[in-house]
Formats: C-alpha cells, sequence, structure tokens
C-alpha cells in the first residue's frame, strides 16, 4: 500500500516553520508499516530547506522515505501541473476528525481497511443496524477509545 503522510501536526506538533516536538509514537509507527513493505511518502506543504529539514530529522530516527512530494523519487513536474499523490492513505493532521491515535492508524492500516470500516473496526459495534450512530460520533468515540476515555 503506498501511504502518503503529513508532517507538521502529523509526524511533529505544529511549530511551523520550525520543527516541533515529536508525536509520540508517529516515528515509530511509520518504521514498522515501512518494513511491514508499504511505501511511505512525505506528503508536505515544506519545500526546499525546510523540506529538507523534514528529511533529514527523519532520517536521523531511521525512517526514510519513498518519495517526497511526489508518487516516485523521479517523477518531474512542469509549471502548473498538480501535486497530486496517488496514495491509497493520506494520515494528516487536517483530516475530518483530526489526527486518530498512531496506534489506532497502525491497526487500520494492518488491517488492510482504507475507510471507516477500520476505525469501525476499531470500536465496540455492539449496536444493531437502526442503532448506529453517525460518522462523527463515531470517529469522536474512537478517538476519545483510543485515549482511555469510556463513557
Amino acid at each position: 500500500m503506498t501511504i502518503a503522510v503529513d508532517f507538521d501536526g502529523t509526524i511533529v506538533e505544529h511549530e511551523y516553520p520550525k520543527i516541533g516536538k515529536p508525536i509520540p509514537f508517529a516515528l515509530d509507527v511509520l518504521k514498522k508499516l515501512q518494513q511491514d513493505r508499504h511505501k511511505i511518502i512525505l506528503w508536505t506543504m515544506r519545500e526546499g530547506s525546510l523540506l529538507q529539514e523534514a528529511i533529514d530529522y527523519c532520517a536521523k530516527s531511521g525512517l526514510t522515505f519513498y518519495a517526497h512530494n511526489r508518487n516516485y523519487p523521479e517523477e518531474e513536474f512542469r509549471e502548473g501541473d498538480p501535486r497530486k499523490l496517488s496514495a491509497d492513505i493520506f494520515i494528516d493532521d487536517r483530516n475530518i476528525g483530526g489526527l486518530p491515535d498512531w496506534g489506532i492508524i497502525y491497526k487500520i492500516v494492518k488491517s488492510g481497511y482504507n475507510s471507516m470500516q477500520g476505525i469501525d473496526m476499531m470500536m465496540d459495534n455492539d449496536r444493531p443496524n437502526n442503532m448506529r450512530k453517525n460518522w462523527f460520533t463515531r470517529v469522536g468515540e474512537a478517538l476519545d477509545k483510543s485515549r482511555g476515555y469510556r463513557y
């Protein structure tokens, strides 16, 4: 699977243009996903020297990316070309519902699901079909559950 991952707010806390504190388990999970033979692409607004700082920061922790801000290392852009990736999964703090706990992210990717089915799988889902909660409530409960909250 090809996984695109953001840097600021996802691997490290938001301190742009500086590099923030590491988000717990982000680098560990990404390295584990790489060991599981997934392609990891760094997908960030950073460019030039700021992008290189992010690449170097991750490399010091043992994470090297398949590509940076492109689908594959040799991809060339012409002026006006969109920077659109064809990744299977995007991991970003700006997702609807925010960034799940990295343990949940790993379980979702490992499960092979890349949609709400993955989050549903992580939740106690013993309600009858007609009593199911809406998508936003389920995401919120999954995030709460990952942080140890109980209702």
